[in-house]
């Protein structure tokens, strides 16, 4: 048996992200870092800033969501979390999070995000796509230029 050979592909595949601009994200008081996307589920990672005192709107995770959290800190209800934890929420979750003294995460959410209205209404879709094109509008994506839409 032979060791396999090693291949990289040809783009690199480090990126400091200290080096994006803070893109403002779909809500009033947060903003996010995209680093990677995955067009086919809808899928995307990123570092999520919160500004303090930041409630979000009640909403539903269509794919699971793995954070940690940098800074600061968030919750649901009576469950917390500190910088240095770790997060899990399940594929179909609703909830509302609240941030009383801001946070800095970095999230990798398997598949879309949806936003409902106080009636219970879709309020709006997060996917990829939306990602990808917020943060190539404000000059954030150079990282991602192979990455094309395709609806072939």
């Amino acid at each position: 048996m032979t060791t396999p050979q090693t291949r990289q592909p040809k783009r690199p595949v480090f990126l400091d992200p200290g080096k994006l601009p803070w893109t403002p994200w779909v809500m009033d008081g947060t903003h996010f870092k995209l680093m990677n996307v995955d067009l086919k589920t809808g899928g995307f990672s990123l570092l999520l800033k919160v500004d303090p005192d930041n409630n979000a709107p009640v909403h539903q995770h269509l794919g699971a969501v793995e954070a940690f959290v940098l800074e600061g800190g968030f919750g649901y209800e009576g469950d917390q979390g500190e910088a240095g934890c770790y997060l899990y929420e399940a594929a179909g979750s609703i909830h509302q999070p609240t941030s009383p003294q801001g946070s800095v995460m970095f999230a990798v959410i398997y598949g879309p995000l949806v936003g409902f209205t106080e009636d219970g209404a879709i309020d709006g879709v997060v996917d990829a796509e939306l990602m990808l094109n917020m943060a190539r509008e404000n000059g954030a994506a150079d990282h991602l230029q192979h990455v094309q839409v395709d609806f072939s």
